[in-house]
């Protein structure tokens, strides 16, 4: 027999493999931008912040009444003589500077309008310290009170005297005057004044000799020195000696103004000492400012940020601002709207233009 097998068919079914695990997504191209954008902005923030700029930042200061007081003390006083008094003001003016100024606070002091950017070398030396520049300015200021004192005096009549402020180590005066003699004639003409010293010599060459009369402690005494030679190349003969003007009064003038340095308030200080030594109101009860370096002579010289000290004496108060003769082309141009400018070349300019304006007259303009 014969058996026949069917075949039979199967459908077999193959099950997909397992799926790999999710790979893990990087950064997108925006996400890296958006990254490095704000590090580069951070960097140039940090930059801007803390990076110094060779710049100083120079714009309006602080005014002072010299007619007044500053912490309860009199900006000028006069001990052992009787004064008179004043009204209104009289304002000294300065200007700020700014040292250590970053990139970006350069640039947000200069678009406010009220500041102005200098190099820093302009008013520090390479290698000088701040402490240097604060004493060099301290000095400046304190001789700016000595000329006017004696310039105010001169301009009043007072009697002044000439002193030897210095006496150059190893000079023909070396050990010979004191420090601070009062100097009464040099080559045989009377000395009354700093620039007579210069003139006495004029005619006169190293290794001459001449006669030097001075006074000391109340001692008169009269040396023999042999002139040596100028360190400026000039013919005359040296003796070795700084004079200086000097009022000769009974009474003292004292200013007192701390944190101020510069030679450019002397007009100023000069101006409150005639006020007060002489009746009625020099500025007739009106607000003044003014700047400008005196010489002891009277002679008002020029002095650097006008324009800064104009817009200070206007926030102030002031109607009227004295102006240095030098300074005028500068000031006419940057002159705050209704502040008025009176040009002065010396002490007597400044006292008769005051007394010109409080009588309702002209006065001299830039």
């Amino acid at each position: 027999m014969v058996v026949r097998c069917s075949a039979v068919s199967e459908t077999v079914t193959t099950a997909p493999p397992p799926a790999p695990p999710p790979r893990e997504r990087g950064l997108t191209r925006r996400t890296w931008t958006l990254i490095v954008s704000f590090l580069v902005v951070a960097a140039l923030g940090l930059l801007g912040g803390f990076a110094r700029v060779p710049y100083v930042a120079l714009g309006p200061g602080p005014t002072y009444d010299v007619l007044s007081k500053v912490k309860d003390t009199d900006v000028v006083s006069v001990e052992g003589q009787d004064t008179f008094p004043t009204k209104g003001s009289l304002r000294m003016t300065t200007v700020s500077l700014t040292d250590d100024v970053s990139l970006f606070g350069a640039l947000g002091l200069w678009l406010s309008g009220r500041y102005a950017l200098a190099p820093r070398e302009e008013f520090f030396k390479p290698g000088e310290s701040e402490e240097e520049v604060q004493k060099n300015n301290e000095l400046a200021f304190s001789e700016s009170q000595t000329a006017a004192e004696v310039a105010a005096l001169h301009y009043l009549q007072y009697p002044g005297m000439v002193i030897a402020n210095q006496v150059t180590k190893g000079s023909p005066a070396d050990n010979v005057i004191p420090l601070g003699a009062r100097i009464i004639s040099v080559n045989g003409k009377q000395v009354q004044s700093a620039a007579d010293v210069s003139s006495a010599l004029e005619n006169t060459k190293p290794g001459d000799r001449i006669e030097v009369a001075f006074e000391k402690d109340g001692t008169s005494k009269s040396t023999q020195l042999t002139l040596g030679t100028r360190d400026d190349g000039r013919p005359a003969g040296f003796i070795g000696i700084s004079p200086v003007d000097r009022a000769d009064v009974p009474f003292k003038i004292k200013i007192s103004l701390s944190d101020v340095g510069g030679p450019s308030a002397g007009l100023i200080f000069a101006l409150a000492i005639v006020d007060k030594l002489t009746p009625g109101e020099l500025n007739g009860g009106k607000a003044i400012a003014g700047t400008g370096e005196i010489t002891g002579d009277g002679t008002v010289k020029p002095i650097g940020g006008i324009a800064f000290k104009m817009v200070a004496a206007k926030e102030a108060g002031a109607t009227a601002f004295l102006v240095p003769k030098d300074n005028c082309q500068d000031a006419k141009q940057q002159a705050p709207e209704g502040l008025k400018l009176i040009k002065v070349e010396n002490l007597k300019d400044a006292v008769s233009s005051l007394e010109a304006l409080n009588s309702g007259k002209d006065t001299p303009a830039c």
